[in-house]
This record gives structure tokens, C-alpha cells and sequence, in this order.
């Protein structure tokens, strides 16, 4: 008896005939699904997103946008993403219409170049300060705009889902008990160009590629919810924890932003330094999770907590080091 086709397999299937008939949508549709949904296919995945762009399809061509600014698929070029956006609003995206205002950007400017000193400002970042050598963390102040706080909790609410913990043993996220609030990943399919800019603004303080990073996620946290006292590192010790490291390298870098500050309490608390750190709307901090010489760093041991009342936002940044054998 043949093995009935899975429900995906079914979808892409049709989307092939319909990409190969020449439908725009299925074109996008297909690219999309191929670049979020295992089995991954990104080379055709990019490809039929292109095609897709290259027929007026707004939100493929925002992806290409995309694309162009996290250098994924393409090579990495600021001004063609913001060509891209521009086209993906004349196209119709309100999202990319929605960037461009956040960025002082024109729809209709005609020039490419125009958008060297937007960015340039935009990617401008504000130096750190080290509040602990060992372990070592820093903050930075003023690291994002209200603006840019205010975008980022707007994209991310409609989507907010039970956040999930590393599981030991199993490799997998799941839901646990002692993590409380709720969060939002983006994908790449997902990303934009103001998570993009956030991105390379903190590639600039941990001196890391943007290429090492995980998802970009906002944690919310409504009054009681919090995150207990773990590690953000991955136990080497651990089955699933060695096989990730392997796969893709361990978790060395931290970095959060207070998006909102109207909420009390709510710290980011270090128990084993006796210190804690709540940041201004757009502050941030940051720590590494190992010690110079790689070994993972037990001082780092935090938790994000309570707050006592109002909401409390958090864009939350992992890291990861180079890939080697455990």
C-alpha cells in the first residue's frame, strides 16, 4: 500500500503547477513555504521568490528586501533593500510603506544612493559600558528609538505564543513551568528591515556575524509572569545540548532590550552577583555566556522577573560561536 502524501507535500504540489502556470501568488506562496517549513528547500525557496518579485508580487518582493539586508540568499546591500522596500510598497505592502515612514524613507525617491545616510544614522550605535568583568556584562543606553520599541511590540502582539525552554535530553523547546510569559519569533520570512537594522547594531557590540544569530524574539511578560533562574548556555554534558553544539555551536552571546519601561519591577536579576538591571525604554543588556577561554560561565546565572504591574516587553538576542565537536 503506497504511503498517502502528507498535507504539506499536497499543498506544495499544487503550488508547483500553479508557480508553473504562471500564478504569481503560487510562486509566492510556494517561496515562502519552502524557506519556513521543513523539508527547507531555500535555493528554490529564493527562487521562486524572486520570480514571484520579479511579476509585482508585493510581499515577495519585501522578502527580497529582506533578503538584500540580512545578506540570506543575496548578498548583503543596504541600499538594494531599501530599493526593494520601495518597490514592495508601490507593489501595495503596507508593511513596507509602514518601514519606510519609520525610516524617513520616500516611497517614490528615485535615486538608490539616498539611502546611504538613512542607514548610516539608523545603524549608528551608541557605546557600551561593562558593569561586571567577570562574568562579563555590559548595557548600553539609548541602543533603540522609541520608535523603533514601539514597531517591534506592534509586530509582535498579534503573534505572541507561550514561550517554550530548551529541553534536556530531547534537543526540542517545549512549554515549562518555569517560564511563564509568552513570545514571538522571526523567522526570515517573518523578518523586516527595522529587525534587520536591530541586528547589525548588535553584531556591532559583540563583534559577531549577523550569521551566528538565532531567531530574534520578543518576550512579553504580563504582571507575575517571569523566566526562573537558568542558563542561557547549552550544557555540553547534556545528549540533546552536545548535539546542538555540534550541529550549531554553542550559545555564547546575550543581548536584551527593554522596549516599553512602563511597568514595575521586572529586572533582569543576577542572583550570583547580587545584581540587577532594568533598563530605560530602548536600553539594553548584554552578557557572555562563557569566558574567554570558551568555558561555559555559571556566574551567569539570571532571571527575568516579575513584573509587579503593567506589561513588560523584552527583544531578546542569542548568539551562537563557531561550530566545533564536543
Amino acid at each position: 500500500m503506497e504511503t498517502p502524501a502528507s498535507p504539506l507535500k499536497e499543498i506544495r504540489t499544487r503550488l508547483r503547477q500553479g508557480a508553473a502556470a504562471g500564478d504569481v501568488a503560487a510562486m509566492a506562496e510556494l517561496g515562502r513555504s519552502l524557506l519556513a517549513e521543513p523539508p527547507f528547500a531555500p535555493y528554490d525557496g529564493i527562487k521562486f521568490t524572486m520570480e514571484a518579485a520579479q511579476k509585482g508580487h508585493a510581499d515577495a518582493t519585501h522578502l527580497l528586501a529582506v533578503f538584500a539586508a540580512c545578506g540570506a540568499g543575496l548578498k548583503q546591500d543596504w541600499s538594494a533593500a531599501v530599493d526593494y522596500l520601495r518597490h514592495a510598497a508601490r507593489f501595495g505592502s503596507s508593511l513596507a510603506r509602514e518601514q519606510l515612514a519609520l525610516l524617513e524613507l520616500a516611497v517614490d525617491a528615485a535615486p538608490v544612493s539616498d539611502a546611504a545616510p538613512a542607514i548610516a544614522r539608523w545603524l549608528a550605535t551608541p557605546s557600551p559600558r561593562m558593569v561586571h568583568q567577570a562574568p562579563r556584562i555590559g548595557v548600553v543606553e539609548n541602543f533603540l528609538t522609541p520608535a523603533f520599541c514601539d514597531w517591534l511590540i506592534r509586530r509582535a502582539r498579534p503573534q505572541l505564543k507561550r514561550a517554550e525552554t530548551y529541553g534536556r535530553g530531547t534537543g526540542t523547546a517545549s512549554v515549562v513551568a518555569a517560564r511563564t510569559g509568552s513570545s514571538m519569533d522571526f523567522p526570515i520570512v517573518e523578518t523586516d528591515l527595522v529587525v534587520a537594522l536591530v541586528r547589525e547594531k548588535i553584531a556591532q557590540i559583540c563583534n559577531l556575524p549577523t550569521q551566528q544569530m538565532e531567531h530574534t524574539v520578543i518576550l512579553h511578560y504580563a504582571p507575575g509572569q517571569q523566566y526562573f533562574q537558568h542558563y542561557d548556555f547549552l550544557d555540553e554534558k547534556d545528549s540533546g545540548g552536545a548535539q546542538d553544539i555540534a550541529q550549531r555551536g554553542q550559545r555564547v552571546f546575550t543581548f536584551l532590550i527593554y522596549l516599553n519601561d512602563d511597568f514595575t519591577a521586572g529586572e533582569t536579576g543576577f542572583p550570583r552577583l547580587d545584581w540587577r538591571y532594568k533598563g530605560r525604554k530602548g536600553d539594553a543588556v548584554f552578557f557572555w555566556n562563557v569566558t574567554p577561554d570558551g568555558t561555559c560561565d555559571r556566574e551567569t546565572l539570571h532571571a527575568g522577573l516579575p513584573p509587579a504591574q503593567g506589561e513588560k516587553w523584552l527583544l531578546s538576542q542569542w548568539i551562537r560561536g563557531p561550530v566545533r565537536p564536543v
